[in-house]
């Protein structure tokens, strides 16, 4: 028992800066605002299913790191959650359990004879704090409540029951009160999701909401050089990479993932290979972020890309800046606009295969469960940070992410809206997250995230309009598809030259390679790439079309991305302005239909 606010291990430390430097720093962080009397409750949220370092050479789970290491010196540490109710913890110090189970008796009578009913649970806890507050100060304890899965005790929305509302209301006169904060008491709530905790906690003053993050490239390698000298063997046995390396491959792998691979490779009998490995961190980063993120391996750089010189010219210099470690003057991200069939997506993975880094599509993170996008969106976010530099390749970008006005769902769409907006604004990860938004339609796409500071280069993609690029394109085309066709086959002028798509050259050779291999010819011939051009009909949409090309237009940042076709173009009608007058009156015409 003790007067003075005290924390930590056996040394019972009173500051943050005395806490083993191989603690996780959010446990610092938690240690500064308990030490500061800034809060005595805290919400801890994120990666809280791994392991956590303990010492030099210990790893354990986080409930025991609370019970055991941080508040390692308390008198009482209290573990509760839906399914074992409350009992006492103390990490593996079974001396000191049964000490604690002694101090609960004689405070709260026997634990297990208590309701695993969190009404009953809360109030057995808040009669245990009252009885504190009022003891003699020599004989009030030191005391750590831990609620586990805290989103089921006090979980969000706006329709409470009457008891859960009364869970929400004890954990909040527990945090405000300023008797507790003079004591040695603390509240933990534990849940992965702070989505799922009820937002007038999680956002309240005297409640300190903190993440645990996914592990960097340091405490991974720490881990796996234990994980490897516990197996008793030399890494190359099993392994084409030194720990030092692989520590630093999987970012946005947990250490329980870790764990997993090396026990994978050992018990399968199965090397640590390049290929296992990409197959591996593939299947890893996807499982971690539960499958709302698909692991893109790019085979191409810009290079590949035919025309868009000008924006060709200015992805390939960011992408040495990023290489070289100049991450202060690239971009935040990127917005890709233009017709459909542009070529939109193909651009944005040449730039992560340009880069070097890895690339992940965004998708569909949204549910028709209460609370559920928000906590989707939340981990997705989470495994992001902690896998830059990394591109984040947002397809349908305006249908995907929403608007602050979006109404109808009961404020889902304004959250997430806000979640994605402050993310993509935030310049620590400036070159660590490289977002690329697509659409064909950026005038849908709000304003606040397509400012700078945010999506900053706006390219815009138009359809080729020369023989030559087209050509090429042609050539291009017919390589990704995995064949090949000689230049003198390829017609020196293009039918339907200005209304072909990348998608539909693309079309067009998929089509001439069917014809040739049922020829016989395993690569494309001169009569089947005619053919095929002769009997393609491109698309009539030619209002559609116009608008999204205006839209692209309109957006543009830098005048040199523009082909002069379409600066002429604008010029001629009178300017940017001008051209938003008949956008709009195009889309009037379209609602209209």
């Amino acid at each position: 028992m003790s007067d003075g606010k005290t924390l930590a291990g056996t040394d019972g430390v009173s500051k943050a800066s005395q806490l083993p430097p191989t603690w996780p720093k959010w446990a610092s962080k938690l240690a500064e605002l308990y030490f500061s009397g800034t809060t005595s409750m805290f919400v801890v949220h994120g990666n809280t299913f791994d392991y956590v370092r303990s010492a030099p050479d210990q790893w354990t789970g986080l409930a025991d790191f609370l019970a055991g290491k941080l508040f390692g010196r308390w008198d009482l540490v209290i573990h509760y959650d839906l399914a074992r109710g409350l009992r006492c913890a103390a990490g593996s110090d079974g001396e000191r359990l049964r000490s604690m189970v002694e101090i609960a008796a004689k405070w709260l009578g026997d634990l297990r004879a208590l309701p695993r009913d969190p009404t009953k649970g809360l109030a057995a806890l808040d009669l245990l704090i009252q009885k504190n507050i009022m003891a003699d100060e020599d004989k009030r304890l030191r005391c750590a409540i831990l609620i586990d899965h805290a989103g089921y005790v006090a979980p969000s929305g706006d329709r409470l029951d009457l008891n859960e509302q009364t869970h929400l209301v004890t954990l909040l006169n527990w945090a405000s009160s300023p008797y507790i904060k003079k004591l040695n008491m603390a509240f933990v709530l534990i849940d992965p999701r702070l989505s799922s905790i009820a937002e007038r906690l999680a956002n309240n003053p005297h409640i300190a909401a903190i993440e645990v993050p996914l592990p960097d490239a340091e405490e991974r390698t720490a881990f796996l050089e234990n994980r490897v000298k516990a197996t008793g063997k030399e890494i190359s046995t099993f392994s084409d990479y030194a720990v030092a390396e692989l520590g630093k491959l999987p970012a946005g792998s947990g250490l329980t993932d870790l764990a997993g691979l090396v026990q994978r490779s050992l018990a399968g009998g199965r090397r640590l290979d390049r290929p296992y490995f990409r197959e591996l961190k593939k299947r890893l980063i996807e499982r971690q972020a539960q499958g709302m993120l698909e692991f893109v391996e790019p085979k191409w750089g810009i290079d590949t890309v035919v025309g868009h010189e000008a924006a060709k010219k200015r992805l390939i210099d960011d992408a040495e800046l990023i290489k070289r470690g100049e991450l202060d003057t690239v971009p935040m991200g990127y917005l890709f606009c233009g017709p459909v069939g542009t070529g939109k997506s193909f651009l944005a993975t040449c730039l992560a295969g340009s880069v070097g880094t890895p690339a992940v599509v965004l998708k569909n993170f949204r549910s028709k469960y209460v609370g559920e996008t928000e906590g989707n969106l939340e981990r997705v976010l989470g495994v992001l940070r902690s896998m830059g530099p990394v591109v984040v390749i947002v397809d349908e970008a305006d249908a995907m992410l929403g608007d602050r006005d979006q109404g109808g769902d009961s404020g889902v769409g304004a959250r997430v809206f806000g979640m994605i907006a402050s993310q993509m604004g935030d310049t620590a990860y400036r070159g660590r997250i490289i977002w690329m938004l697509l659409t064909a339609r950026p005038d849908l796409l709000p304003i606040d995230l397509k400012r700078q500071g945010r999506a900053e280069v706006h390219i815009p993609l138009f359809y080729p309009v020369s023989d030559e690029e087209l050509r090429s394109m042609i050539a291009v085309l017919a390589k990704k598809a995995g064949t090949a066709i000689a230049d003198a086959d390829i017609p020196q002028q293009i039918a339907h030259k200005g209304n072909l798509s990348g998608a539909d050259i693309e079309g067009i050779v998929g089509r001439a390679y069917r014809a040739s291999l049922l020829a016989g010819s395993r690569t494309i011939t001169k009569e089947a790439l005619a053919a095929a051009l002769e009997g393609f009909m491109p698309s009539t949409q030619t209002l559609e079309r116009e608008a999204q090309e205006l839209a692209a237009i309109i957006e543009c940042t830098d005048v040199e991305f523009l082909p002069p076709s379409k600066k002429e173009r604008m010029d001629k009608l009178g300017g940017r302005e001008k051209l938003q007058e008949r956008l709009t009156a195009i889309k009037q015409i379209l609602e209209q239909r």
